[in-house]
């Protein structure tokens, strides 16, 4: 998989899409216990040449946790991604290259991106918003 094309392609017929637009697919993803996590999955061209595929899930809005808690917890836990504001919400995310991507390169980083913000919402907001 090498081309945002096949990249969606391959989301589109595995997830649950929501949302689906030119550079941009959200997805989301159901856990057993009834929750459930959505994500963003977009295209970014970095220096205008390069294409690299970015994870990004929800789990807070920043006013409703301890920002030093939730990234000391991210820091001890936290195996891929890392913490980031997007306007009001805290997110977790995570940025491959799609030149050469393999689709375990794909599915293992957005499976732990996702599972990971499914806890840490759970833990630090005791609910399912996102």
């Amino acid at each position: 998989m090498a081309t945002w094309g096949d990249l969606v392609a391959y989301v589109r017929a595995s997830y649950d899409v929501i949302r689906d637009e030119d550079d941009e697919i959200r997805v989301r993803i159901s856990y057993d216990d009834r929750r459930a996590q959505v994500v963003v999955i977009a295209r970014e061209v970095l220096d205008r040449k390069e294409e690299w595929v970015q994870i990004a899930t929800p789990f807070a809005r920043i006013d409703q946790v301890d920002l030093q808690e939730v990234l000391a917890e991210i820091g001890d836990t936290i195996v891929v991604g890392g913490a980031a504001l997007m306007g009001e919400h805290l997110v977790l995310r995570h940025s491959l290259p799609l030149v050469n991507l393999d689709i375990n390169e794909f599915v293992d980083p957005l499976e732990l991106v996702t599972g990971s913000a499914e806890l840490l919402e759970e833990q630090f907001t005791g609910r399912d918003d996102y």
